[in-house]
């Protein structure tokens, strides 16, 4: 059993911590051996590490948003087949709520630069290949970053010429292949084996696509819900009356998915669609699921482009499907083009996923919580 490294100073806890982005999301990694190995003790640490409840996060590293309200633990896999379990723990602002029951694509591009900083990775090559699962519903990924070798030591590069929508200038790539999404929470990639179903919502029968490939979506038209899916975020935010229903569309659709009650839980994502505008495949608008996202999630994006590839679907009516057995799929969101990565068996099934990410190592350190929240040294 590993020991931690975590230790009090004065009445203090200094836990070690490096501050990531991972894609447009951003939050602490930490090792798992320098956590509570108690799950309810481990996730009161992190309200205190992240400054919640409190809509600034003013005592803590969160940043005011369910983007900025992540963090990561990782742990070498006892498995002989994966390198990294890498456990997402989805947090908010405003609540105690400490989630760790779905996937993060953008986060999990921080996992391999975080364990090659941390020494639980040892690079050998220019490119170095780890494979990671998810402990939040068993995703496996194949994870690529950038070691080149400099002064006989190789190092993680965060430069380069990667760009992607949502984070300013750019950056290395963090190429990601998903090697297993179908069903990640909800019981199948079609939790009712259907392309599209009528689910009645608050008097309303609304014609949606229920679909998870890495993340459990409720895909609708955005006329059905009388806006454009052009409108800006601000302007989305700004509806009550379109997140009220929304809400309630959700709390139904989860039930058809077989998720049950989702009324404290931040899926399924809420994902409207508008034919494109900018050269992509398909326009989104997503809320997660009480706030509208700037851009789109990785998975969220992911499971989009498969369900636009799928005859019969919301998405594929409304969208552009391409051609070929290998598409890049431009997912068009608020803040720019997500290009999804899609491979197609010859019966048109899709059969492998992924995506270009970027992550960059932000700060290194500790971070501090009350001793009363956690004393490593107590007995």
């Amino acid at each position: 059993m590993t020991t931690t490294t975590a230790r009090r100073v004065g009445d203090q806890t200094a836990i070690p911590m490096a501050l990531m982005r991972g894609g447009t999301s951003r939050g602490p990694m930490f090792l798992a051996s320098d956590l509570p190995s108690d799950v309810q003790q481990r996730d009161q640490v992190l309200l205190a590490v992240m400054g919640s409840p409190h809509p600034l996060q003013v005592d803590g590293v969160g940043g005011g948003h369910s983007l900025t309200s992540k963090a990561g633990i990782v742990a070498p896999s006892e498995r002989d087949d994966i390198d990294l379990d890498f456990t997402f723990v989805q947090l908010q602002p405003e609540a105690t709520t400490v989630q760790t029951t779905q996937n993060c694509g953008n986060m999990l591009a921080a996992v391999v630069p975080f364990a090659v900083e941390r020494g639980l990775i040892q690079p050998t090559q220019d490119v170095t290949d780890v494979v990671v699962r998810t402990t939040n519903t068993g995703l496996i990924s194949r994870i690529g970053v950038h070691t080149p070798a400099a002064h006989g030591q190789r190092y993680v590069q965060y430069s380069g010429d990667a760009e992607i929508a949502g984070v300013p200038g750019t950056a290395s790539p963090v190429n990601i292949r998903f090697l297993n999404t179908a069903g990640s929470i909800a019981p199948a990639l079609l939790p009712t084996g259907n392309q599209t179903d009528v689910v009645h919502a608050d008097g309303t029968d609304y014609t949606v696509t229920l679909i998870d490939n890495g993340q459990p979506l409720v895909i609708i038209n955005a006329q059905d819900l009388d806006v454009t899916g052009y409108e800006t975020v601000a302007e989305l935010t700004e509806n009550t009356e379109l997140k009220s229903r929304v809400e309630t569309l959700r709390l139904a659709a989860a039930q058809a998915m077989g998720l049950g009650d989702v009324t404290d839980e931040s899926y399924p994502k809420m994902t409207l669609v508008a034919p494109p505008k900018h050269g992509g495949a398909i326009t989104t608008r997503s809320f997660i699921p009480h706030r509208v996202h700037e851009s789109i999630g990785v998975l969220a994006a992911v499971t989009v482009a498969t369900a636009l590839l799928m005859d019969g679907t919301v998405a594929a009516h409304v969208g552009v499907p391409g051609t070929g057995t290998s598409q890049t799929v431009g997912i068009e969101h608020p803040s720019g083009i997500f290009e999804a990565l899609v491979d197609l068996d010859d019966d048109g099934a899709v059969v492998a996923s992924g995506n270009t990410r970027t992550a960059r190592l932000i700060s290194r350190g500790e971070v501090y919580v009350p001793t009363n929240i956690w004393d490593p040294g107590a007995a």
